[in-house]
This record gives C-alpha cells, structure tokens and sequence, in this order.
C-alpha cells in the first residue's frame, strides 16, 4: 500500500490555486481532436468537490444559451492546464446543487469580500 502512495503522491500538481466552493473560475482544458490539440476555457461556478488525492474532482456549472452545463474535472488531471479563481463565493453548504432548480439572478452566489 505504501508504494501505491508514493506513485500517487509523484503525479500530484503541487502549483494549484487555493478555490472553494461557491467561488467562480475558469479552467483551462486541453482538447484532442485528432491529431490537434487546442486549449478551452470553461468557466463557471464550483458547486461540489469530492475525493482525496489523486482521485480528487471538482463540478463547474454555467449557463450556456439558456441550457446548465456541468463539467466534473479531475484536479489533478493533465489535461486540467490551469485554475484561475475569479471571484470568490461566500455559501454555508459543501454542495451547491440546490443551484440547479434557480433561474436568472436566484442562481447567483454572494461575492466574499477578501
């Protein structure tokens, strides 16, 4: 068991931003379309995380052309580039799924003043 600990512990990122739940982010996702590769941006409001480790994923939700769309990104993914928070969220739950049922400004999370 312990070797399957110290292989795990060599893939983690270690240069991860610090975000929350609630908080708003754009996560930078590499794409493989055949032989090319090109960068996507998702962003959107982080309403659950779960796991440890190196299984440790995250759920981003936004609002596309009237539709929700939510990804699950694994943290520590190599197709995850890169995590930039953009505002922060100020909630009193570990899941946010209730914002699945609001429309329009009731789906908005209070902005944490830092």
């Amino acid at each position: 068991m312990n070797a399957l600990n110290t292989i795990a512990a060599d893939s983690l990122k270690k240069e991860l931003p610090e975000f929350g739940i609630g908080d708003t982010v754009k996560i930078s996702v590499n794409i493989r379309e055949g032989e090319r590769e090109r960068i996507q941006m998702f962003e959107g409001t982080v309403i659950a995380k779960r796991g440890s480790g190196v299984a440790e994923t995250f759920t981003v939700r936004r609002v596309s052309y009237g539709v929700g769309v939510e990804r699950v990104f694994p943290i520590h993914s190599p197709n995850v580039k890169d995590v930039k928070v953009i505002r922060y969220g100020k909630v009193r739950r570990s899941k946010l799924y209730y914002l699945r049922d609001r429309v329009g400004k009731a789906s908005k999370v209070k902005e944490q003043i830092r």
